[in-house]
């Protein structure tokens, strides 16, 4: 079993404030320690928030991110840190979806990333949001997102 190096991590084993905006929230990563074998990281922030841009309302997701990594692997409390830096900021669910996706993106360069972001009804309509950056690798094993789409109490 390899050991990971976390020498140039900033946040893991220290106090840190949540970021105020998502651009100024440090993303993180550390060494993949199985690279040269394929295998699915899943993400799951069930209780993802931001702020409508148009009424300063709170909008909720529930999140899941899948991954092939390359090189490297996000660092998760960064990850986390990422994430809740949407509390205060106003975007549309199609913008922080993607956003959220693309951050991650270009900080890895995995082999693959899928986001689905199943955002609850704003308005009384359901905003689901699903990219990937191409075909997962033939023979990995991808096991469906588990999140049903919006259904309200009926």
């Amino acid at each position: 079993m390899t050991t990971t190096d976390v020498s140039g991590l900033s946040q893991l084993g220290s106090k840190v404030e949540t970021p105020r905006s998502p651009e100024e929230a440090v993303l993180e990563k550390v060494p993949n320690g199985n690279q040269g074998t394929d295998y699915v990281v899943r993400f799951t922030a069930p209780e993802f928030t931001s702020l409508c841009p148009m009424t300063g309302q709170p909008d909720f997701a529930h999140i899941v991110i899948d991954y092939i990594p390359d090189g490297y692997l996000v660092e998760s409390k960064s990850l986390k840190l990422f994430l809740h830096s949407f509390r205060n900021h106003g975007a549309f669910h199609e913008d922080c979806s993607i956003h959220i996706a693309r951050r991650i993106v270009d900080l890895l360069q995995p082999k693959w990333l899928r986001i689905g972001a199943y955002w609850y009804p704003r308005g009384g309509i359901p905003i689901d949001v699903f990219w990937q950056t191409g075909e997962a690798p033939a023979g990995v094993w991808l096991p469906e997102q588990g999140v049903p789409t919006y259904r309200g109490r009926g």
